[in-house]
């Protein structure tokens, strides 16, 4: 079973695939879960309340500088409401740092729109090779629209690269109760 996220390819049939068109950046990360009987968001909210400190502390510093510039104060990716299920959010609903755009048991589409860039988070779940695995694979998809968003994607890519793969890593590390 493979216990380490790895770049991947969007899945086929994935809603996030009709955003690549005109995309500044994206990329896409596959862990295989144990966790059979879990929805993507269920997924996508186990792996944020377990994110690594590091990433928080970059969180942090990102909303310090960011209010310099005009950007909002995201939060950090752990900030889940604990006690509502993954199946009670609708659009339009905050997860942790995203708007819910999407939600069914195999895919959410959650993420965020402001006047610099647009972001969305695919998170989708389809059965493993393996019995009683499942397949998560978190795809990213932005699009910059101003001169402050490429900017701002300067240290991001990069930083992205090292976030993405380390929030998803701890799907794979140990069973998960359903």
């Amino acid at each position: 079973m493979n216990h380490r996220p790895l770049e991947s390819s969007i899945p086929p049939g994935s809603r996030v695939s009709e955003l690549l068109a005109g995309a500044s950046f994206h990329d896409s990360w596959s862990i295989t879960s144990n966790a059979v009987g879990l929805s993507a968001l269920e997924q996508f909210m186990l792996a944020a309340k377990r994110t690594p400190r590091w990433i928080e502390i970059c969180m942090q510093a990102r909303n310090l500088a960011g209010r310099l510039v005009g950007l909002k104060n995201l939060g950090t990716l752990s900030a889940i409401e604990s006690g509502k299920p993954a199946s009670a959010y609708q659009p339009g609903d905050r997860v942790g740092i995203f708007t819910v755009f999407e939600n069914t048991f195999d895919e959410a589409l959650i993420g965020d729109r402001d006047k610099h860039l647009n972001v969305v988070l695919s998170i989708h779940r389809k059965d493993g090779i393996e019995a009683h695995s499942t397949v998560i694979t978190v795809t990213t998809v932005v699009h910059v629209k101003n001169a402050l968003g490429r900017l701002y994607m300067l240290p991001v890519k990069p930083m992205h690269r090292l976030i993405a793969p380390a929030v998803l890593s701890h799907l794979g590390r140990r069973s998960h109760a359903a």
